[in-house]
């Protein structure tokens, strides 16, 4: 398996499908719980990139998928996560790279573009409003209590909180690291991003009946060259919609 070292010694996995595009490759960070596979790969994304000839690079996030899973929440976070696409972009020696992130992923790849000026384009999905008004994702829907009670609970019907239910029953259906994500779900960003400062063309995709990507329009007018698109699904539907797809490859393959 593909995998390195981070910085602070996790393994972390990767995984990369080769292209003829003279285009930069592609780099795809998934959101919390998922992983490469099942956030891009399921989906028809990865194949719908490569079939335009697109070099893609697949993450596994630390804590996620195949890559390392400490229990620490000291060695979690965003902004952690960031780092290790940094270090996986530097030993692959890219020196141009379009970006696509979903959820948690989509927090990864904003504060990636306020610090690498590799990037060429981005695409952020599965985020609204709370980047602006929270720092990250939007904990408003799922309060750290729920998400601590969801998953360190050995009886998933002891939940309470529907939203933190839905996020745990997605854990068990992937064979996800519940301690793991735990210290994720204690470590996540929030505190204000300089949003202002992406000086790339950014798309955001939301869905309409996504309730952790409200009001997505105020993120967009937060990002100096970004626009909005609305298609249908919730969080975890819209980005198996094949607008879903049909919109980041029509974006990223522009010159």
């Amino acid at each position: 398996m593909p995998t390195f070292e981070a910085t602070d010694g996790v393994e972390i996995y990767w995984e990369q499908w080769e292209g003829d595009s003279d285009l930069p490759p592609v780099l795809l960070h998934h959101g919390f719980i998922a992983n490469g596979q099942t956030n891009w790969v399921l989906p028809g994304i990865v194949g719908a990139l490569t079939a335009t000839g697109r070099r893609v690079i697949a993450i596994d996030a630390r804590g996620h998928g195949r890559s390392g899973k400490p229990h620490d929440p000291a060695v979690y976070g965003e902004t952690r996560m960031a780092q290790d696409v940094i270090t996986l972009l530097d030993l692959l020696k890219v020196e141009l790279v379009d970006v696509a992130g979903y959820s948690m992923g989509a927090i990864v790849s904003l504060i990636l573009a306020t610090r690498d000026p590799r990037l060429r384009r981005l695409v952020i999905g599965g985020i609204g409003s709370a980047v602006v008004e929270l720092g990250g994702v939007d904990t408003r829907v799922v309060p750290a209590e729920a998400f601590r009670e969801a998953f360190h609970t050995d009886d998933p019907s002891t939940i309470t909180h529907p939203a933190a239910a839905g996020f745990r029953a997605f854990v068990d259906a992937v064979g996800g690291d519940r301690a793991a994500l735990a210290a994720q779900a204690a470590a996540i960003h929030a505190s204000p991003l300089p949003l202002d400062t992406i000086a790339v063309p950014t798309l955001l995709i939301t869905g309409r009946d996504d309730v952790l990507a409200t009001r997505p329009e105020l993120l967009a007018k937060a990002i100096p060259d970004a626009r909005l698109t609305v298609i249908d699904g919730d969080h975890l539907g819209a980005v198996r919609q094949p607008a879903f797809a049909d919109e980041l490859v029509t974006f990223l393959n522009t010159r």
